[in-house]
């Protein structure tokens, strides 16, 4: 039998010449050396990664402010990253597909061979240092991945806020942050993912052919962003349900004095997409646009989003930051992180608590009426917690809906690259409002029938 040529994980890499570029790249990257100079790294700390199977390793070492890698035994490392040879080449490539673009892909999406050996503990705490390892590894072999350019910095910003009262089931009345732009004639209001806030549509809000369409709203939810804490109970004990959360749309929707708005939301948000078009009377919407929804999400939740031993400012925006399209522009891939660590203990995990089998629409989709409220799903093909293959699943269960998968985008598409991400939304923008006109237009021709 072949000996597959990467079970030798650093001779297949490159062997001593990829040690002497990290070693380099430990000196003068601003990133490692950001999450790496700290005083509170007391004690050098190591880990390792290999191929399954094999008996060497890249053991890395860090301390404050430095890093050294050397071929060694993951004997040596208190925990190591461990993928099947064929996975790693995957991995390492200059772009990658999904889910090789992230390890934490590989491992939630339970990839054979693909697993954590070693103290999880250390894991979870150095989750932004090996992140980037693996990242400078992949630059250092394949070279550095090309990424899309980043024009959304304007010389103005279009978008306006303000702070409403709005009170909805389970979280009572709550100070909530709303944001607008555009004067078009087509209404929308977006809806965040879980854990953020809703920055992340900063770069379609202030895209001049979204402001000459449509009139575009977005909202922080309670206790989220600039959006004041829910008072309903104490901090660190929010949660999600469908009922708050389509209820607390409904005011929003009231509040604002939006008529029939095409409502749309990404992950989670695109997960109550699917609820308001099975409950759109109640909301008084006139499409939806779910991105990254699906109608149930099984995958095992992680506890690392509410546990006190772990750095929720570190782990949830590592955990999230590999759902992306490795090729979307870093200042944007940098908005995500930073959002994602902004937010307060518990918000995050409150919102999975929705995203993760608090949403199951498995026996409910058939209840959608396409006619009255068109449904149009977009999905990114790098998602790899709502994949591709999951939406597409779902719209084929939802008669006349629209779905496409969108080349370039991931879990976080109108954050991560606007500009690939428009001209999917003004499409099934264009595709509802069809939709709608072809329902009106039935409906007076049976009218002038009877």
């Amino acid at each position: 039998m072949a000996v597959q040529p990467w079970s030798n994980l650093p001779e297949a890499l490159g062997g001593q010449n990829i040690l002497n570029q990290l070693d380099d790249s430990f000196k003068t990257d601003s990133i490692f050396l950001a999450f790496a100079t700290t005083d509170a790294i007391k004690e050098p700390q190591t880990f390792a990664i290999k191929s399954k199977g094999s008996e060497v390793a890249l053991v890395v070492t860090v301390c404050s402010g430095k890093g050294k890698i050397k071929v060694g035994k993951d004997a040596e490392a208190s925990f190591t990253l461990v993928a099947p040879g064929e996975d790693w080449e995957s991995f390492f490539r200059q772009v990658p597909i999904n889910p090789y673009q992230s390890f934490w892909g590989m491992l939630t999406r339970g990839l054979p061979g693909v697993k954590v050996e070693g103290s999880e503990a250390n894991f979870n705490h150095l989750s932004h240092l090996w992140r980037r390892v693996l990242e400078l590894i992949r630059e250092a072999h394949s070279g550095h991945t090309p990424t899309d350019p980043d024009p959304s910095d304007t010389e103005e910003d279009f978008i306006t806020g303000e702070y409403k009262y709005i009170t909805a089931p389970l979280w009572g009345r709550n100070k909530i942050f709303i944001e607008k732009a555009g004067s078009g004639r087509q209404q929308i209001l977006f809806l965040h993912t879980a854990g953020s806030d809703s920055r992340q549509y900063h770069g379609v809000m202030n895209d001049r052919r979204m402001r000459e369409r449509c009139s575009m709203y977005a909202v922080d939810l309670p206790s989220h962003g600039r959006s004041f804490p829910i008072k309903a109970y104490p901090p660190g004990a929010h949660t999600n349900t469908e009922n708050a959360y389509v209820g607390f749309i409904a005011a929003t929707v009231k509040r604002l004095a939006l008529k029939k708005p095409i409502i749309c939301g990404a992950s989670m948000a695109g997960q109550v997409c699917l609820a308001i078009a099975m409950r759109h009377e109640e909301v008084g919407a006139a499409g939806t646009i779910p991105l990254q929804g699906c109608e149930y999400i099984s995958t095992t939740r992680n506890s690392n989003d509410r546990s006190p031993y772990v750095n929720q400012a570190l782990w949830n925006p590592e955990w999230i930051y590999g759902m992306a399209a490795p090729t979307a522009p870093p200042s944007n891939k940098a908005l995500l992180w930073h959002t994602y660590s902004g937010q307060a203990y518990g918000i995050f995990h409150g919102d999975l608590d929705f995203y993760f089998g608090g949403f199951d629409g498995r026996e409910r989709l058939k209840t959608i009426n396409t006619r009255k409220c068109p449904v149009y799903m977009l999905t990114g093909e790098y998602d790899w917690s709502t994949t591709p293959a999951m939406s597409e699943a779902t719209a084929a269960k939802i008669p006349g809906v629209g779905f496409r998968v969108m080349e370039g985008l991931g879990h976080f598409p109108a954050t991560e690259n606007p500009q690939r991400f428009i001209p999917y939304l003004i499409e099934a923008i264009d595709w509802i409002q069809q939709k709608r006109k072809e329902a009106t237009d039935l409906s007076l021709l049976r009218m002038t029938d009877d």
